[in-house]
């Protein structure tokens, strides 16, 4: 599983919160899906919002984790794993900075989801290259 640090511990509410947010937000628009979040979300967000949704990605990831547990072949391959391999060196922290860091540098690709950006700008580069 993905080391997340204490940062992620003290953050819960801030999820909580977030979530609730994002419930009452969309329970609010009716058969409105919650859009995406991209750079155009994060860069307006306060810290502990970003902070919230990091919390939110690595609780899905150790959940999924969780559950396929029982089914090691196709864990090994899967989401989760790859991203808990990719990730293990990141805190919340690095991990916030280096989506800021990534947003000022390319604001041409405000529209970019964040959750992608992480995928190709951090867990793929951390990956052992295959053959």
């Amino acid at each position: 599983m993905m080391t997340i640090g204490s940062g992620f511990r003290q953050l819960r509410f801030f999820a909580s919160a977030a979530c609730l947010a994002m419930t009452m937000t969309a329970a609010g628009v009716g058969a409105v899906e919650v859009p995406l979040v991209d750079g155009t979300h994060w860069i307006k967000s306060s810290e502990e919002v970003k902070k919230a949704y990091l919390v939110g990605l690595a609780n899905m990831v150790q959940v999924e984790a969780a559950y396929n547990a029982d089914n090691p072949p196709a864990v090994e391959n899967g989401f989760s794993p790859r991203v808990a391999r990719g990730m293990k060196d990141q805190t919340l922290g690095s991990v916030l900075e280096a989506l800021d860091q990534w947003y000022a540098a390319h604001p041409d690709r405000l529209l970019r989801p964040v959750v992608e950006t992480i995928w190709f700008e951090m867990v793929v580069p951390a990956l052992p290259k295959t053959k």
